[in-house]
């Protein structure tokens, strides 16, 4: 019998879930905007209640949550039980807006599926496999042990998968490649990945540093928020609005989608004009860092919303690499074609992917081998 599996992602206001057969997918779709004034769905119970009444999820072999923190205890897919659960909860201080959607989203699931197993999908196990010197922050190490502070790195479905495809879509065996993975969304993160383990990571102990990204500002001066707190007397929760809901691209153009950034860049607006060189010299300079710690680089793979979709990015983000191997054709670049390609020229150095990301289906294969496992 071909496999069924429920993916569920419970975001901080929404539910996105998409039920397979096999790699078929025969369902999907969003609830957003839960708990918000004036919507219906009051809570994530009641949305995955909704949800999981519209679907046929007879002879279900697995549901698959993303959880997006698992700490340093979790660095593989685990079957969920009271223990797992226990341990999602303890780790809130370090997600307080998702690990608790995550967790509404099992309970509600086990409740109505008490006999389907269960499994937990961390956005952070990709990242389990980074060596000490990328995961150690150079703070007092007692301080740190004490408090959990650590790299932990996120979106790591996304990287896994789109690592493993780049090396289907290049011809050479995952085991023997060397990629930078780009995932750019609203949210936007670098991996380097040698025979497709992480090795380093662009996000940290939260989703907020590393690359700029729509409304967060990614790497800053440590002593920006002390300023803020003693010089302009903010509160600790107004820099964290600050910094998580209101930099990145919106904070310097006032808008948080690439398209308006690059159509007001068009029109000539220079607040728009800076934040696209500003966001497009921070993945370049992250991807110098990350050739100088692979030491050869076999392909350079960009992924998610901006990643796949946005041409003058790719381009602009690699502008001026030739010498490192690193070369974008311009027609591959700007064709319309969409899918799994390569934007290199034939017989470059590096390859230059884009690969679509599928963050559900990641899930639902990582889940299935957890079951196989046992």
């Amino acid at each position: 019998m071909t496999a069924r599996v429920l993916v569920l992602n419970c975001g901080s206001s929404s539910v996105k879930y998409r039920l397979f057969s096999g790699e078929r997918t025969v369902a999907s779709g969003l609830v957003e905007k839960i708990g918000e004034a004036g919507s219906e769905v009051t809570d994530h119970a009641a949305a995955l209640r909704h949800v999981m009444s519209t679907l046929d999820l007879g002879q279900l072999t697995a549901v698959g949550h993303r959880v997006v923190h698992g700490g340093k205890r979790f660095s593989e897919p685990t079957l969920i039980d009271d223990d797992v659960i226990a341990a999602v909860r303890a780790l809130t201080p370090l997600a307080p807006l998702h690990n608790p959607a995550n967790l509404a989203g099992i309970e509600v699931a086990r409740e109505l599926l008490p006999g389907v197993p269960q499994v937990a999908i961390f956005d952070t196990a990709f990242h389990r496999t980074l060596p000490d010197f990328a995961a150690t922050y150079a703070i007092d190490a007692a301080v740190a042990e004490e408090f959990g502070i650590h790299r932990y790195g996120f979106h790591g479905t996304s990287h896994a998968y789109v690592a493993r495809r780049t090396g289907e879509v290049v011809g050479r065996p995952a085991a023997d490649l060397n990629v930078i993975t780009l995932h750019l969304g609203n949210g936007a993160s670098a991996c380097a990945v040698t025979g497709g383990r992480s090795v380093a990571t662009s996000m940290g102990l939260s989703p907020l540093p590393g690359l700029v990204m729509g409304t967060r500002s990614g790497d800053i001066d440590p002593s920006i928020v002390f300023h803020l707190v003693r010089v302009a007397g903010m509160t600790l929760d107004e820099v964290d609005d600050l910094l998580n809901k209101r930099s990145g691209l919106l904070g310097l153009s006032g808008a948080n989608d690439m398209r308006e950034v690059i159509a007001r860049c068009e029109a000539g607006d220079p607040a728009a004009m800076l934040a696209f060189e500003v966001y497009c010299q921070r993945i370049k300079s992250t991807v110098g860092a990350y050739y100088a710690q692979l030491g050869r680089v076999d392909a350079i793979t960009f992924t998610a919303g901006v990643g796949e979709n946005s041409a003058p990015v790719r381009a602009a983000a690699l502008a001026g690499l030739g010498r490192l191997g690193i070369t974008v054709d311009p027609a591959a670049n700007d064709a319309a074609e969409r899918g799994e390609r390569i934007i290199s020229p034939p017989g470059a150095e590096v390859a230059v992917c884009v690969i679509p990301t599928e963050e559900e289906l990641e899930i639902a294969t990582q889940s299935l081998a957890c079951l196989d496992r046992g």
